[in-house]
């Protein structure tokens, strides 16, 4: 018969296919002859049995080992590429054996053999020989994976593999140069298996050449070959001496505390620091990891908390969602978590066309045509151009992120500030009522508690204007907001303008030292935004539990060392003084009546008595003059005489001060 290819590539592939599996029964027929050896040439019982013959030595080899091969052979056992094999496959080993065993038994009791030999040492001829077949498989897996230079045993297992290979595809296993030498911190199962990946992978640029913890029952043992240290004894010079360039934290379970003293130990050091990521592509049924620089988030040095339990993603699913300000840092990351919910529709309505364009882009990439995502470009301050759209839609849950944000330019612009904030949202409001929303969820911030700038005063105006609709007798919306602090990357955001500062060089500046700061993620913001929503009775205000401030200082030196640099040294930073409207430190709570948990552990509920719908009318009546004015001035002193709490930054650092 003529074998037709495609081409002698092909007929090649074929050809080392083939060798390959005729080599392994080859080692297995040898392992096999050596078992049947030491079990029925060697070892003799002569109390149960006869003495075996030369003839009769020959009979039991060719019937005990004819039932092996054929089980393996028909059970794929030489299909199987052993360098990938797992458990399955020895497993799949095993059982084939067994039924070879149990056909050897069947022969053994009713053909006519001259000499029988006792079912025991037949079971130990199948045991010797299975023990070996496994022995040779692991051996061989265990050479590929871990064969080459980066572990104690890496040039004898070099040698195994050449021995024991079964293709020449261990050339891929060659010593390379330009290799990096890492500490991993954590020996646990996300440390271990970065370093077997490390070592398995004949393409990785990293040596995992010890490891660090904070287990005592760890240290001083070993895994694969690398020695465990004390991460509280590891020291500049030991890493040195190991020609160490970059530690990776693998520890999860590291508490807030000892991973920001490491990390800053490590940095002040000079080494490069990263983190992995165990089993992040899970659903996709990948469980590699990835290893990736310390981002935003890291910088919290805690645990992601914005957890989505199925009774919120339940609520959203199936629900037409309208976001304002959709095309903005928070309400592009409500409509990401949205998305993943299985919301009938998302409708983004934003001024900025660009932001809410790339929104539905990266919706439609990843999504396609499953999700169906609007874009409707107005302001929120056009009553009659968001009613029409709250008409078209008809949306069931109102998600408010649309909003003038930044303290110092609001200052500036106290009549847009109020303009847009405000009335946006009190048209949004109006808009929600006239169309029979479901839920209305406004997002507000710290800095409306006791503000003491234009924007924080904006929002506490629009918390009171919320509240009071809630309260309104015949309302059937669903009214809420929610309060948190700083978003780590948003627009605007002291984070990216610090990365701006780095990456030309420095100074980074700071307003003032002693400034604290209440620091969360996008994802986590938006996450408990809707959980928040979802919980929601109607007229609560949320408080989003922010965790430990943070120094906004200590924010500067940090990622002036992740970006591998030295504060003061390489990058200098510099004081500028408070800006307009700014205090030293933000507030989540206000001192009223009740303040309630809530089912999820990182959202309150701050119980306050709601003025009425007519008292904020007529506080509204007040401010809109003042608009009108078309003068910043007039616009701040309105809202000094109508939002409560609202004082001069200047009379709040001083008392802090003091």
């Amino acid at each position: 018969m003529t074998e037709i290819t495609t081409g002698n590539g092909e007929k090649s592939k074929k050809i080392k296919k083939h060798t390959g599996q005729a080599a392994l029964v080859v080692y297995d027929f040898i392992i096999y002859l050596v078992a049947c050896l030491i079990l029925l040439v060697l070892y003799r019982n002569t109390s149960a049995e006869g003495t075996l013959g030369i003839s009769d030595i020959i009979i039991h080899v060719a019937l005990a080992g004819v039932p092996v091969f054929l089980a393996r052979a028909v059970g794929g056992i030489y299909k199987q590429i052993w360098r990938y094999g797992g458990i399955q496959g020895y497993i799949r080993l095993l059982v084939t054996d067994a039924c070879a065993f149990a056909v050897y038994i069947v022969l053994e009791l009713f053909l006519p053999i001259p000499q029988h030999i006792t079912v025991a040492r037949g079971f130990s001829i199948y045991c010797a020989n299975l023990l070996g077949a496994l022995a040779i498989r692991m051996i061989y897996r265990y050479a590929y994976k871990c064969g080459n230079s980066r572990t104690p045993y890496g040039r004898f297992l070099l040698f195994l593999l050449s021995v024991f290979s079964l293709s020449k595809e261990s050339a891929a296993h060659e010593v390379r140069g330009g290799l990096s030498n890492v500490m991993i911190l954590g020996a646990g199962d996300e440390g271990i298996a970065l370093a077997e990946e490390m070592i398995s992978d004949p393409e990785s640029n990293y040596v995992p050449k010890l490891f660090a913890d904070i287990s005592r029952d760890k240290i001083g043992r070993q895994i694969h070959g690398i020695k465990i240290y004390d991460a509280s004894s590891v020291t500049d010079v030991m890493l040195r001496e190991y020609e160490i360039s970059e530690i990776i934290f693998a520890l999860p379970g590291l508490d807030e505390e000892t991973a920001r003293k490491l990390y800053k130990k490590y940095r002040d050091w000079g080494f490069k620091v990263r983190t992995y990521e165990y089993n992040v592509l899970k659903d996709s049924g990948s469980e590699r990891g990835r290893l990736r620089n310390v981002s935003l988030d890291d910088l919290l040095f805690r645990k992601p908390r914005s957890i989505l339990d199925e009774k919120t993603a339940a609520y959203y699913k199936g629900k037409r969602v309208l976001v304002t300000g959709g095309g903005g840092s928070i309400g592009a990351e409500l409509c990401r978590i949205l998305a993943k919910m299985g919301p009938k529709m998302i409708v983004i309505v934003d001024i900025y066309e660009n932001g809410a364009y790339d929104v539905k882009q990266e919706l439609r990439i990843i999504y396609g045509d499953s999700i169906d995502v609007r874009i409707e470009i107005v302001s929120v301050t056009n009553y009659e151009g968001l009613l029409k759209i709250f008409q078209k839609y008809r949306p069931e849950v109102v998600l408010n992120a649309a909003a003038h944000k930044h303290v110092p330019l609001m200052e500036n612009n106290c009549v847009e500030a109020a303009y847009n904030n405000v009335f946006g949202t009190l048209n949004t409001v109006k808009c929600a009522v006239e169309t029979g929303a479901e839920r209305f969820i406004m997002i507000s911030t710290d800095k409306a508690v006791n503000p003491t700038n234009v924007m924080g005063a904006t929002k506490r105006l629009c918390e009171m204007i919320v509240a009071a609709y809630a309260a309104e007798e015949g309302n059937t919306v669903n009214f809420s907001s929610t309060r948190f602090g700083n978003v780590l990357g948003s627009a605007g955001s002291v984070v990216p303008l610090f990365k701006k500062q780095i990456a030309y060089g420095g100074p980074v500046t700071v307003t003032d030292k002693r400034i604290i700061r209440y620091f969360m993620s996008i994802s986590e913001a938006a996450s408990l935004v809707l959980i928040a929503g979802a919980m929601a009775a109607s007229g609560e205000l949320f408080v989003l539990d922010m965790g430990e401030p943070v120094k906004i200082i200590e924010l500067a030196e940090t990622m002036i060392r992740v970006a591998g640099l030295r504060p003061y040294v390489d990058i200098d930073i510099t004081e500028i003084g408070l800006r307009p409207g700014e205090k030293l430190y933000e507030e989540l709570l206000l001192k009223t009546e009740h303040l309630d948990k809530t089912q999820n552990e990182l959202i309150f509920i701050e119980r306050d008595t709601p003025q009425t719908l007519k008292e904020v009318e007529k506080k509204l009546e007040i401010l809109k003059k003042a608009i009108d004015t078309g003068k910043d001035d007039a616009v701040r002193d309105a809202l000094k005489e109508i939002v409560p709490g609202f004082r001069s930054p200047e009379d709040v650092n001083g008392s802090v001060s003091q």
